[in-house]
């Protein structure tokens, strides 16, 4: 099965990824949540190589909790970019408030990754809900990464907007199932003019390359680090896999065959 889009040959080390117009070396994002305890959190995003690091406003405390445990002693913004998140939210209403309040919180951030959630079983997106958010914030000076469903229309829809990133899900959110929808995700990425970011269903170092390797520009992964036995080393195992998957998109795979040809042509050979 060939990439959705053609790669463009270039030397990994000058591999950036930009979102909102900021350059980024590693194409993994994690979260923060469903670690142990805070040094479990640090150890864990040091070994992922990660410079993005999402923080749900509604279960963490970044400050609006005085006197209580402060990820942001964990995970200090002169170090990552945090990425507040409406995880939690299931209206257009209660995400919107949370982003004005991530916005209070660090001194006027804008970057946010937004989701509205329609089910509580799945935590599917009411992407209607979630699109209904994404304009109101964008005309409030946000940067939106939005959470979606894998289905291409909506994500032009957002796209369209103004939203700086999509986020098609792989499968539902902490469910560990891997890719479940790789055509889905190639068809979106075959128009995309912004960057499209797998969030939801990663569950090992394998289907993190398989994202990369579809042709998507980032993985953004939590419950896959957090559950794990030892999450501190599937964190660096992660790290690699996207780093090997995005290296064998842009090196461009060689293409299925039914029959394997000989390495080495026979002609001419001494028997």
């Amino acid at each position: 099965m060939p990439s959705a889009i053609k790669p463009k040959i270039v030397n990994a080390s000058d591999d950036a990824l930009v979102i909102a117009g900021r350059r980024y070396t590693s194409r993994l994002l994690v979260g923060s949540g469903k670690y142990r305890d805070l040094e479990e959190t640090r150890l864990a995003t040091e070994a992922s190589g990660a410079q993005i690091v999402t923080v749900a406003i509604r279960r963490s405390n970044i400050g609006q909790q005085p006197g209580e445990p402060n990820l942001l002693d964990a995970l200090p913004p002169d170090r990552y970019t945090i990425l507040p998140n409406t995880a939690g939210c299931y209206t257009a209403e209660d995400a919107i408030r949370t982003c004005r309040l991530a916005r209070e919180l660090l001194d006027g951030h804008t970057l946010v990754k937004l989701e509205v959630l329609g089910d509580e079983k799945t935590l599917y997106p009411d992407v209607p809900e979630t699109l209904k958010a994404a304009q109101i914030l964008i005309n409030e000076g946000f940067d939106v990464m939005v959470y979606t469903s894998d289905d291409p229309v909506a994500a032009r829809r957002f796209e369209e907007m103004g939203c700086v990133a999509v986020m098609p899900l792989a499968a539902p959110i902490g469910s560990g199932l891997g890719i479940r929808n790789p055509y889905n995700i190639r068809i979106i990425l075959e128009n995309a003019r912004v960057p499209i970011l797998v969030d939801a269903g990663v569950g090992t170092a394998s289907d993190a390359a398989i994202a990369m390797e579809l042709g998507c520009d980032g993985v953004l992964m939590n419950t896959a680090i957090a559950a794990a036995k030892n999450p501190v080393l599937m964190a660096s195992a992660m790290k690699k896999a996207i780093e090997a998957g995005r290296e064998a998109y842009l090196a461009g795979r060689m293409p299925r065959k039914l029959y394997a040809n000989a390495s080495s042509p026979l002609d001419g050979t001494f028997f």
